[in-house]
């Protein structure tokens, strides 16, 4: 099952979400193969503002247990969170999904 995951940096945290990146890339490196697609949302200046993910869990329960050592949650970059299902119909041009 696919979620995407949305999440929107609290006020001037850019600063701190560079300090954190590299501890939310390694998590993410934890979960190898589930990473569907990832990036920075970006502001108009162009500097990072929050993320979207598109990761591939068996199921809600293992996206939970994701989001709770997500260092981006835990060492309070991110001011909100909203993770919900999504399809993925297609992937890198190919139709993957219904």
């Amino acid at each position: 099952m696919q979620f995407i995951i949305t999440g929107h940096d609290g006020p001037n945290k850019l600063e701190k979400r560079m300090e954190v990146r590299p501890r939310h890339l390694e998590n993410l490196g934890r979960i190898n193969g589930k990473v569907l697609c990832g990036g920075g949302l970006l502001d108009a200046d162009g500097k990072m503002k929050g993320s979207v993910m598109i990761i591939d869990f068996a199921g809600r329960e293992q996206l939970e247990e994701y989001l709770r050592a997500e260092p981006y949650i835990t060492e309070g970059v991110w001011e909100t969170v909203e993770a919900e299902p999504f399809n993925v119909v297609l992937l890198n041009g190919e139709k993957v999904g219904k």
